[in-house]
């Protein structure tokens, strides 16, 4: 249900499911920047923010229902679907939980966007 109002209900996963892709995406960012090999992590990691902030920006959107929050959310889930592929590259703990993460709000975009994924 919507915090406030119940303009938003049917929206709710895909603006919870960016929320929580976006902290994730922070928090494995820091673990990354942790890890010995960081340097070989390097697109990875810059992917992290880039996520983080479309997830951010279609949470905001679904929340004001906004002209254009299905259009951003078509590309939130195309930057997604990349960082969980990057994520994938790699065999932490918290590199898989990102691809999970990633994956899953990817899904709740395009469903939010009206695209059926081939």
């Amino acid at each position: 249900m919507g915090v406030a109002t119940m303009t938003t209900d049917k929206y709710q996963k895909c603006i919870d499911e960016c929320n929580k892709c976006a902290q994730a995406c922070y928090e494995y960012f820091k673990a990354c920047l942790n890890e010995p090999d960081v340097g070989a992590r390097k697109n990875y990691i810059s992917i992290f923010v880039k996520c983080g902030q479309m997830c951010q920006m279609s949470s905001t959107l679904i929340s004001i229902d906004a002209q254009f929050a299905k259009d951003h959310c078509k590309l939130c889930a195309t930057i997604c679907d990349k960082c969980a592929q990057e994520c994938a590259m790699f065999k932490d703990d918290h590199c898989q939980k990102c691809t999970q993460e990633c994956g899953t709000c990817a899904e709740e975009c395009r469903k939010m966007a009206g695209i059926q994924y081939l």
